[in-house]
């Protein structure tokens, strides 16, 4: 290569590190711009004025009952029910043409290994209870919680993380909802 081409190809080497600097540098400072976690957004005002709420039993997937836990498909929607009852916050009606919200809850199972039970088997994925909050008026989604159930190798410990676990979703609507946190039922 000519001495020429020799001091070309070094302007260009140079070119391209300060333009790799130059990108890198912008890319820091924008990185260096975003936060975090900024604060929560706002709770649709929806689920801040509700006084009416319907309870709807999304069911359960199958192999949840009668183990690992106790009790039938119905168990989630139930205690869910009585739960957010016992916090007196909410009129619970039985007809969704009445409520302000609908509250979906579910029990899911997410697919794991095909064989096996979901009591002894560590790589499957931990049943949870999901909860969507519609708006009765407009049908939209507002909310969506969900809560996992921590794995125990006992029917025992199964319904009792099953009860914390709901628990903690009442306790999750409450913060929402701006409520007083409700005193566990068992």
């Amino acid at each position: 290569m000519s001495r020429q081409g020799e001091i070309s190809m070094k302007a260009i080497g140079s070119q391209l590190r300060r333009a790799a600097a130059v990108a890198l540098f912008a890319s820091a400072a924008a990185v260096a711009q975003r936060s975090a976690y900024t604060a929560a957004g706002p709770v649709p005002a929806a689920i801040l004025a509700a006084k009416k709420i319907f309870v709807s039993n999304a069911g359960s997937d199958s192999g949840l009952f009668p183990q690992p836990f106790t009790g039938d498909p119905n168990r989630a929607y139930t205690e869910f029910y009585a739960n957010l009852k016992a916090t007196g916050s909410y009129e619970l009606v039985s007809d969704p043409a009445e409520a302000d919200l609908i509250l979906e809850i579910q029990l899911t199972a997410p697919y794991g290994p095909s064989k096996g039970s979901k009591q002894n088997g560590a790589s499957d994925p931990l049943p949870m209870f999901r909860v969507v909050v519609y708006d009765r008026k407009t049908h939209f989604v507002l909310w969506t919680m969900s809560e996992s159930v921590e794995f125990a190798f006992l029917q025992k410990t199964h319904d009792k993380n099953f009860d914390e676990a709901l628990e903690r979703l009442i306790a999750q609507f409450a913060r929402i909802t701006g409520k007083h946190p409700p005193a566990p039922i068992h």
